[in-house]
Formats: structure tokens, C-alpha cells, sequence
């Protein structure tokens, strides 16, 4: 007897291919495909699906749930808009290992614009200890990759300068490890110290490690290099020509001060036409948000969270930032801050930079050290960066797929954290018809999953995980908003998570099925 039958659906599996008509039968948590006459199968429970499709759950490349998830296991924002599986550790930032305790919490700290700082249910080290945190405690499958700034922390330390060939073999050692441990292979988030410290000599040796080991390497690329438009992403295709990694490109769209997309756009197709192994992710709606640390120079952040206060406290250095902070694309009205802590400021949650420097008769730049200061440096901000006319080309591309890029923090967190791929359910498929509805599937299950090598997910096929979104293709639609963000979508009605019901007609169950993906041996 099957555990689930669900039956009558448009069963769309997730590898491009035109759906049929069938159901799928689930067995603790593998699935069985049934077409025709069902009269004979029993199940302990049916989900009648006439009228809806069934497809693979959906898995996001791009995922900063690696602290939140712990301290909200439901996780409803994202498993409520069908995702199942989450990449982690992304933008060079993760969270083991970590062999100082004191390293961690600092770490903690510096990136808790991006991550959140909550409440921990435990410690840990080590990358294994890490991802034993997530296995059968949260909603959705975790996988890792490993981001460079522990690395570069625990074998160089918080300040900038160049790898000695002796830290480079202590970084690499520190990669073997986390990868036989389960990480699926390097990340660097090139506009956040203290990973974006590293030249690319260090990242192409460290991907030289990945390479062997038959990772992947995940980049936000640096932003700030050169032309600040295609030298950034020449970057990341000579650190994969380089050391022979498969190169995947986060987040990329025509930023608002970009010439042009197409150029972006031939630069990563002439990469794959001529033999390199390169992928990337778009995110289809803005505003985007980070950490607003993020806006500060360099050498504000060189030696830690200790020398940001520091400078932050200081006269010298405020009157300093004031002249090197520019701020025009966005511009101060046009960034909206959230993620508070001390009541004084929840207030100013949803308000743009220029209506609290307002609200605090403060200089923009004043204003924000302060906050920072009273906030223990964990303010996040919104704003739009990419150019919406031309992010469609990015989305339907062959070699794009979805990652959310979305942050979970805060009273105004930007509406992707809320509705990123059920947006591609209806607006780049039913409304606009940018893509077919299997090719738009494709990009969110089968596709990310042959790109981490998770094995077993991400195709609706016998044998395979029971992982699993049933959605009304007519109704489905992000409702948040970036001034009421904090809205589910409708139109998901099922959302299974390794054969349980997480989502059952449109309603968290509360169960925590999800477990700790490993790379090169599958789920546990």
C-alpha cells in the first residue's frame, strides 16, 4: 500500500519535456509514475490533482537561510511558493567551519545584515556538525557550499593582504575537509570582506582544489573591478579557465549603471561556446537587499568587526566616509532599511535612508553609523539595482536558472523573499508567456539539480526523491509587495518534502522533513 497517491494531475517532471497526464505514487519518500486505470492502487491518503500540475519541488541556488532557518525551522516564506531544497552558504559567507568559537560569533556579527543573527539551537565546528544542525529538523533539504571568508579567516585572519603559498595549502586543506564532509565546493561574495580580500590568484588556487574534488564554484563577482561592468565577470570565467572549476555566476542581470545586458549576456555565452563550464542564476523581482555594511569601503572593515566600530565611532573616520560614499544609483531616498532590534529604532523599519537622516536631523552617512552602532551592525537594506526592461533575457536564458537572493529579516523584507518563484509561475509563464511552463520548471528543479550534482531530486521519475509542488497553473501569484512584503502566495496548494506533507491545501502542517543534502553521496 502507498503512503500517498496523488492522482490526476498534469505531471510536469522537471526536464523540459511537455507534461502528461498521470499520477504519482509515493512510498516513504520515493516516487512511482502510474498512467492510465489507478482502480487497483490503494494509498493511505490521496490528493486529488485534476485541474493542477505536478512538478518537482523547486530549488533555490541563491538561499541566505543558513542561520534564520535554525531559530524558524517552518521556514514558511519559502517552502509557502514550493521550494524544497536550498543552496546555502552563498556570497563567500557561511558558517563552518569555524575552530575559533570567538571567530564565529564575530562572523556572526559582521555578515548579520545579510543572515540574521537569531537565537542558535546549538554550537558547532565543523562543517559536519554544521549540517547535522538542519537533518530532519527543518521544512526544506539543505545543501552547502563552502564560502571563503572562514576559509580565509582561519588561515590569514580579518585583515587584508596576500595569501602566503603556505596559508593557500592551509585553505585548501580546510576545503578538502568540508567538501568530504558534504559542502558541494566554493562560493566568494567579491564585494564583502573579509573574503573579497582575496586576489585571483588565491581563488583560482583554491579552485584548483574544488576542481579535483568535482565541485562547482558559486560567485557574486566583484563589482568594484575595473570597468565595474564585464571586467568583474572576466573575472570569474578566467579564475574557472584558470583552474578548470565549473563556474556558476549568482545574480546576474543588468545592474542600473550597466551599458547594456547583451554584452554580459555574449561574454558568458562566448565562455560556454568555446568549451568553459558556466552557468548563473537571475532573480525576477527587485528590490534586492544586502547588509548595509556593504556601502562602506575597504578599509573601514580591514581587522574585523572591532575596526568597523571603531571607525564608526570616530569623528576622523565619519568625516572620511562622508567624502567616499557616493551615493546617486540608488539614490539615499531610494533605499529603504529594516532588521532592528532596539525598539527606539523599529520606527524606522521601511523608511529610506534620506527619511531617517531626516527623522534624526543626521547627515545619511551619520545616520547610518549610528544605527549601525546601536544595532550591533545587523541593519539591512533594499533597494533596486537591475535594469527591469532587459532582466527578462537574463530569466529565459538557456543557461540561467532561479535563485532567490532573499533576505528573511526584518518587518520589510524585499517581496522576492516571498514570492520569487511563484513570480516565474505567473508572470514569465501564464501572463507574459516568456517561456513555457516546462522550460520555466526546468529552470527551477532539474536544472540546479544537475548543476550541484544532488542526486535522486529535481526530476519527477521512478525511483526518485518525493519532493514534490502541486499548483493551480491558473491562479498561482506573488502577492507581496515591497511595503507589505510579508505575503504568502496563492495558488500553491501541495508542497511534499522527502514523502511528507509540508504544505497541505495552502497551509503549513508543521512538519520538519527536510534533511542535509551531502555532495557526491546524495541525500542521507
Amino acid at each position: 500500500m502507498l503512503d500517498i497517491l496523488i492522482k490526476n494531475g498534469l505531471i510536469i517532471d522537471g526536464t523540459g519535456s511537455p507534461g502528461f497526464y498521470g499520477h504519482i505514487g509515493i512510498d516513504g519518500d520515493s516516487i512511482q509514475i502510474f498512467r492510465g486505470d489507478i482502480s487497483a492502487i490503494n494509498a493511505k491518503k490521496t490528493i486529488e490533482a485534476e485541474n493542477r500540475v505536478v512538478c518537482p519541488g523547486f530549488i533555490d541556488v541563491h538561499a541566505h537561510s543558513g542561520l534564520v532557518i535554525l531559530s524558524q525551522p517552518e521556514h514558511h516564506a519559502k517552502v509557502r511558493q514550493g521550494v524544497t531544497t536550498e543552496l546555502i552558504g552563498v556570497d563567500g559567507n557561511s558558517y563552518a567551519p569555524f575552530r575559533n568559537h570567538d571567530d564565529f560569533l564575530r562572523f556572526v556579527e559582521l555578515n548579520s545584515g545579510l543572515d540574521g543573527n537569531p537565537p542558535l539551537p546549538g554550537k558547532w565546528s565543523t562543517v559536519e556538525q554544521y549540517l547535522n544542525m538542519f537533518h530532519r529538523k527543518v521544512a526544506v533539504n539543505i545543501a552547502y557550499i563552502l564560502g571563503n571568508s572562514p576559509v580565509r579567516i582561519d588561515a590569514i585572519g580579518w585583515h587584508s593582504g596576500v595569501a602566503s603559498s603556505s596559508d593557500i595549502e592551509n585553505m585548501k586543506s580546510m576545503i578538502r575537509e568540508a567538501m568530504e564532509e558534504g559542502a558541494f565546493g566554493l562560493s566568494t561574495g567579491l564585494d564583502y570582506p573579509p573574503g573579497n580580500f582575496a586576489n585571483t590568484d588565491e581563488i583560482v588556487a583554491l579552485c584548483e582544489q574544488v576542481s579535483d574534488l568535482g565541485g562547482i564554484y558559486h560567485t557574486h563577482v566583484r563589482y568594484r573591478l575595473g570597468d565595474g561592468y564585464l571586467d568583474p565577470h572576466n573575472e570569474a570565467i578566467e579564475i574557472g579557465r584558470r583552474s578548470g572549476v565549473p563556474v556558476h555566476i549568482t545574480h546576474l542581470s543588468q545592474r542600473s549603471s550597466y551599458p547594456s545586458g547583451d554584452r554580459l549576456l555574449q561574454l558568458v555565452e562566448t565562455a560556454s561556446e568555446t568549451g568553459q563550464d558556466i552557468t548563473f542564476d537571475s532573480v525576477p523581482l527587485y528590490p534586492g537587499s544586502t547588509r548595509i555594511l556593504i556601502l562602506f569601503p575597504d578599509w573601514v572593515h580591514d581587522g574585523g568587526p572591532e575596526k568597523i566600530k571603531e571607525v564608526l565611532s570616530s569623528s576622523s573616520g565619519r568625516e572620511r566616509l562622508k567624502k567616499e560614499i557616493v551615493v546617486t544609483d540608488p539614490s539615499w531616498q531610494d533605499m529603504w532599511v529594516t532588521y532592528f532590534k532596539n525598539p527606539q529604532n523599529y520606527k524606522f523599519d521601511g523608511m529610506s535612508v534620506s527619511e531617517v537622516a531626516l527623522a534624526r536631523n543626521q547627515h545619511p552617512v551619520d545616520a547610518i553609523c549610528d544605527l549601525l552602532l546601536e544595532e550591533d551592525l545587523q541593519v539591512s537594506y533594499n533597494a533596486m539595482g537591475s535594469n527591469l526592461k532587459t532582466l527578462p533575457a537574463f530569466i529565459t536564458h538557456p543557461l540561467s536558472m532561479v535563485g532567490s537572493d532573499a533576505l528573511l529579516l526584518g518587518d520589510h523584507p524585499p517581496p522576492r523573499s516571498y514570492g520569487t518563484f511563484t513570480s516565474i509561475l505567473e508572470s514569465y509563464t501564464r501572463d507574459e508567456k516568456q517561456m513555457s511552463l516546462p522550460t520555466a520548471i526546468r529552470k527551477m528543479t532539474a536544472f540546479p539539480a544537475q548543476r550541484l550534482g544532488v542526486r535522486n531530486r529535481g526530476i519527477l521519475r521512478d525511483g526518485m526523491k518525493a519532493d514534490i509542488v502541486v499548483f493551480d497553473p491558473l491562479t498561482v501569484k506573488t502577492t507581496a509587495t515591497r511595503t507589505n512584503p510579508k505575503q504568502f502566495p496563492i495558488g500553491i496548494q501541495h508542497v511534499l518534502v522527502n514523502g511528507i506533507q509540508v504544505v497541505q491545501d495552502g497551509r503549513h502542517t508543521g512538519a520538519l522533513p527536510g534533511r542535509a543534502l551531502k555532495f557526491n553521496r546524495g541525500s542521507i
